[in-house]
């Protein structure tokens, strides 16, 4: 079976996703259909914040201005809806994120 593969712009720190709007809708629909969704992405995008869902994002990333005008930009993909992560670390599962954020920051 194949999966639905992305490249993706940010991985937060439980191994979810920061990526353009739009993302979340495509993992859905993967999960739907019983399908892995899969991301490329290089462990300089790894970065420590930690998003439980789409409200948590901060206003100056979502929209264009600061003002919560408009549609958003980005959106956020929970980490249950990734299956790996294809990295320049080799390939990890959403919850290894966290130690390799550990071991950039230690």
């Amino acid at each position: 079976s194949s999966g639905i593969n992305a490249e993706y712009g940010g991985v937060v720190e439980n191994g979810g996703l920061i990526n353009k709007i739009g993302t979340y809708p495509v993992a859905v629909m993967a999960q739907s259909l019983n399908k892995p969704f899969y991301v490329a992405v290089e462990s300089f995008k790894f970065y420590r914040n930690y998003p439980l869902c789409q409200l948590d994002l901060p206003n100056d990333s979502k929209y264009l201005d600061s003002e919560e005008k408009g549609h958003p930009t980005v959106d956020f993909t929970p980490p249950n809806l990734v299956n790996k992560l294809f990295t320049d670390l080799g390939v990890l599962t959403p919850s290894a994120v966290s130690d390799e954020l550990i071991k950039l920051y230690i």
